[in-house]
């Protein structure tokens, strides 16, 4: 590796990375201008460069003599010393007081803080202070001190210095990486990588303690940050694609999941399951729908095993999961139209005598980096808390009080989505206190909003039924039909509309 005083004299290239896209069939490289900010993606970010730059001169010390670390990650600091930034000491004064005890959530926080802000020289947040989580939203004032650090410390010149570092490294993940994509896309017989309108994002981050995978999901956004290593982390990029592809399946469905929910009291006595698997059986069913699907693209020598050694681990659904993808396999469905087959297949009496008498992994299993668990969705605050506790008054039969609150979502956010929800939600609550000129208003109103897969079936299909009642049988069709017709409806909505074209909706109900 050249020097970073040598990389200097290379011709600098500019600051957004060449930019990985992955789209079933093909794999592709393109200017990152180019890309559509949903696909996938593998770069550097120049506003983690900036935060990881700046508390590696302000104290962040962790790995700092390991063989392992980058040498961009010194040369950075030595850069940095030379040019005696004034905000240092005040940068150092905010490291200090936001210190963790375990370095790597030290270095967790930061990173997810990188994530969410613009890159220089603002440094202002990209999502709304209620939407930040609380490990982000603790760091606000380090905005203003980056500011300044950017400037003083000359950020941009040791950005473009050190492309050629980045752009090596990147090299190394490239191929790999698209292979291990590309493979899941098919298998999974997912059209691209901009899955639902959502972003799956890898960067590679060469100032922090090296050997970490970090993990974070926001909103729409699912980012994997993988930090300095002698191998490229492939596996963990491929098990993290399968979460970001896997996880809004199980929340979707995850209604259905929670009747299986008897299965994961096993898990509890797998000694070195960690908890957060044991606390969350969505979360559980997911993993272990993981390993199955890592079992069926490997070797079929190697299938039984990695299946045992999954089951052995905790995840006790790989088995069931396991047998089921064949049937998967042989029709034409994607995963995310098949999911519910796998989960109404699961016996739980089958399962209960499958894992009567398993015998759980005594030792723990070794890996060779510490990986923070997958990313849980955070807290809900601000308008997605309101819309939580309208749905749930709604579910309680407070009708007056979840109207009031579907109202008070109209008022805190302009989101198209949620205001789709808020209209669905005050739509409901008309049709219940039998007021069916208003409903169908209100859910004619959620149609225009773009709504969800499972509101938009659910709205199609009340809005048959309130044709139905008022005698317009081929109105009520026509909605019926549109219901089946959503990709990605619910399967409840489903099953109402095939009945609903079967016969009228019928009054007393």
């Amino acid at each position: 590796m050249a020097s970073f005083e040598e990389l200097s004299n290379n011709r600098p290239r500019p600051a957004a990375l060449c930019t990985l896209v992955l789209i079933a069939p093909l794999v592709v490289v393109t200017a990152a201008a180019q890309v559509r900010p949903e696909t996938g993606q593998l770069d550097a970010s120049p506003a983690l460069f900036t935060v990881l730059a700046a508390i590696n001169s302000a104290g962040y010390d962790a790995g700092a003599d390991s063989a392992s670390n980058h040498p961009l990650r010194a040369e950075v600091r030595q850069a940095i010393a030379r040019r005696k930034p004034a905000s240092l000491n005040a940068i150092r004064d905010f490291v200090r007081e936001h210190r963790q005890e375990d370095s790597n959530w030290e270095l967790r926080q930061y990173i997810s803080y990188g994530l969410l802000v613009d890159g220089p020289p603002t440094f202002q947040f990209r999502l709304k202070d209620h939407q930040l989580p609380p490990d982000v939203a603790a760091l606000a004032g380090l905005g203003p001190l980056l500011v300044r650090f950017y400037r003083e410390a000359e950020i941009e010149e040791l950005w473009l210095k050190a492309q050629p570092a980045f752009e090596e490294v990147i090299a190394r993940y490239h191929e790999p990486a698209s292979r291990a994509v590309l493979e899941l896309n098919g298998y999974l017989r997912n059209p691209t990588s901009g899955y639902l309108g959502r972003r799956f994002q890898v960067y590679v981050d060469l100032l922090g303690a090296p050997n970490q995978i970090h993990v974070r999901s926001f909103l729409d956004e699912y980012f994997v940050v993988v930090t300095h290593s002698a191998e490229p982390h492939i596996a963990d990029i491929r098990q993290s694609y399968l979460h970001y592809l896997l996880d809004p399946l199980a929340t979707k469905y995850g209604e259905e999941l929670e009747k299986k929910k008897g299965v994961g009291d096993y898990a509890l006595g797998a000694p070195h399951l960690a908890d957060h698997y044991k606390q969350d059986f969505l979360l559980l069913a997911t993993r272990s729908l993981i390993r199955a699907v890592e079992s069926r693209l490997a070797p079929a020598s190697r299938r039984a095993a990695m299946v045992e050694q999954a089951l052995r681990e905790g995840f006790v659904l790989t088995p069931h999961f396991a047998e089921q993808l064949p049937a998967y396999e042989k029709q034409e469905q994607a995963m995310r139209l098949y999911f519910p087959e796998l989960v109404i297949a699961i016996d739980l009496k089958k399962e209960e005598r499958r894992l009567e008498n398993v015998e759980f992994a005594s030792g723990k299993t070794v890996r060779p980096v510490r990986t923070p668990p997958p990313p849980k969705p955070s807290e809900l605050t601000g308008p997605q808390k309101t819309a939580e506790e309208a749905e749930d008054l709604y579910s309680r039969e407070e009708m007056e009080k979840a109207r009031q609150a579907w109202m008070r979502l109209l008022r805190e956010t302009e989101e198209k989505r949620l205001h789709a929800k808020s209209y669905y939600g005050l739509a409901r609550v008309a049709a219940r206190q039998k007021n069916p000129e208003l409903a169908e208003k209100l859910f004619e109103k959620t149609l225009e909003l773009d709504p969800d897969p499972r509101e938009r079936s659910w709205t199609l299909v009340y809005l048959g039924r309130l044709a139905d009642l008022a005698g317009e049988r081929e109105t009520a069709t026509g909605h019926y039909k549109a219901a089946l017709a959503v990709d990605g409806g619910s399967a409840a909505a489903r099953k109402a509309a095939e009945q609903g074209l079967k016969e009228s909706f019928p009054k007393k109900e």
